[in-house]
């Protein structure tokens, strides 16, 4: 099974850094920042870090496993975060540079349901998880991360 760690990344703004994918033939779509835990990763956490630092060029505090989502061959592990750090001029990734892999243009949209209303935040589960956890008063002003 594949796995992947995404991250819910909150700033202290109260925006929440999201990639917009464009893509050939897809319609626009964003995800969080994330991919796949490696065999090198020492952990899940480390795993995290590492995408952290190459698809934001940024730093995070992981504060805890917020939602997993699983099929019959991905499990995809969504943490809460704190950024710390982002450039979105200095991103490593080897997405960035491969042909024919599109845009991935990195943003920051209000952790509202107005922000979440805004994009279409792929997988529909995480979005429906999020808007439920800032309907509960859980994530954004006033919350306790």
């Amino acid at each position: 099974m594949i796995e992947r760690v995404r991250a819910v990344l909150v700033t202290a703004d109260d925006t929440m850094l999201v990639i917009r994918r464009t893509r050939p033939g897809i319609s626009e779509y964003w995800v969080l920042p994330g991919g796949g835990v490696e065999p090198s990763d020492a952990s899940r956490e480390a795993a995290l870090h590492r995408e952290i630092h190459e698809e934001i060029a940024g730093k995070a505090d992981i504060i805890r496993l917020f939602h997993t989502t699983e099929s019959d061959d991905e499990r995809q592990l969504f943490y809460l975060a704190r950024a710390v750090t982002w450039s979105f001029d200095d991103r490593t990734g080897p997405e960035f540079s491969a042909e024919g892999r599109g845009e991935y243009a990195l943003e920051e949209v209000p952790l509202t349901m107005e922000g979440l209303d805004g994009i279409d935040l792929k997988p529909e589960e995480i979005a429906h998880v999020l808007r439920g956890a800032i309907s509960a008063g859980s994530l954004g002003a006033g919350a306790s991360l």
